[in-house]
């Protein structure tokens, strides 16, 4: 008598997808790639320090409990400023190269929310993004390979072999992420003025934050590539849940998502710090597990194969 075999339950489900392994190779990507993007907007705050977290320069007065300020944090002495800016960019470089990653990673994204709460005139997504972001590398394996931890082990200890997989339960926050907040952007975009008139990216071109790239652009494509532009923009962001979730429209979103960060950093000159951390996020998240594993053997390689599979 044939058994029938019962479904998994939605519980369950969850579970293999959160505790399901993942390539450790997508951890170090987030790792090395994200934190370099963060300390890139992050480095024309910190070269103003005593100015921008600071007594030194203009800072929001404590507005007594009013409701636009729900709590007050003061400026720093200028010597302190320094020594949290010097804190910030010690801690990222070493979360780059996977030195005492989790504690480095822990003190980068601390060091990113006070920043952050510090001067709300200066936070931007970035910003906001950034100590989520650190918070996954801090909370998972991202320093076990192709780090200095890595390879300070493995010195230790000859019979020493790094993970090659992890629970995937920390990429997986990223997969979700992503989706959600690009459906996000395309809602609000969808309730301003993107489908009321065409020409809403357009006239993005020219404001403050143009470059060569946009001028270029604006001067020779022809004024109908606009409106499209912006209605496959829209329908990427408002899909995102399906193209990411859906595996055989998978890679069509990572390359449309890849590209579209791309042209709005070389587009929006102070925008690419926050398109290249983006394109990080997509990378470590979507990028087939051939191609992922792939870059790292061929970058092994180039490298002349000095560090051994294991570091």
């Amino acid at each position: 008598m044939t058994q029938l075999t019962r479904s998994p339950s939605l519980g369950q489900l969850l579970e293999r997808f959160f505790t399901a392994p993942v390539p450790i190779e997508r951890l170090a990507l987030l790792r090395i790639l994200a934190p370099l993007a963060i300390l890139g907007f992050m480095s024309s705050r910190v070269i103003h320090a005593d100015t921008w977290l600071g007594d030194a320069g203009f800072s929001i007065p404590d507005l007594g409990g009013d409701w636009r300020q729900p709590f007050y944090i003061p400026p720093l002495p200028a010597e302190l400023a320094w020594g949290v800016a010097g804190l910030l960019v010690i801690s990222g470089v070493a979360t780059v190269i996977g030195f005492q990653t989790p504690w480095a990673a822990g003190a980068f994204a601390l060091t990113l929310a006070y920043v952050a709460l510090a001067d709300r005139l200066a936070a931007f997504t970035v910003s906001k993004l950034s100590p989520v972001v650190v918070l996954v590398l801090c909370l998972s394996p991202s320093g076990a390979r192709y780090s200095v931890d890595s390879y300070l082990k493995r010195k230790k200890g000859a019979g020493y072999e790094p993970p090659t997989y992890f629970s995937g339960a920390p990429i997986r926050f990223c997969q979700l992420l992503l989706p959600v907040f690009y459906c996000a952007s395309g809602i609000a975009k969808t309730e301003g003025e993107w489908l009321d008139r065409f020409d809403v990216l357009w006239t993005h071109l020219h404001d403050s934050y143009q470059t060569s790239v946009s001028f270029l652009m604006a001067s020779y494509l022809p004024a109908v590539a606009w409106p499209v532009f912006q209605l496959t923009t829209l329908l990427f962001e408002v899909g995102a849940p399906i193209l990411f979730a859906w595996k055989r429209t998978r890679v069509l979103g990572l390359v449309y998502g890849v590209g579209m960060h791309i042209l709005i950093g070389l587009m929006f000159g102070p925008v690419k710090w926050f398109a290249l951390l983006m394109i990080s996020l997509l990378l470590a998240s979507y990028l087939p597990e051939a191609w992922l594993q792939g870059g790292f053997e061929r970058v092994r390689k180039v490298l002349g194969n000095r560090a051994k599979p294991g570091v």
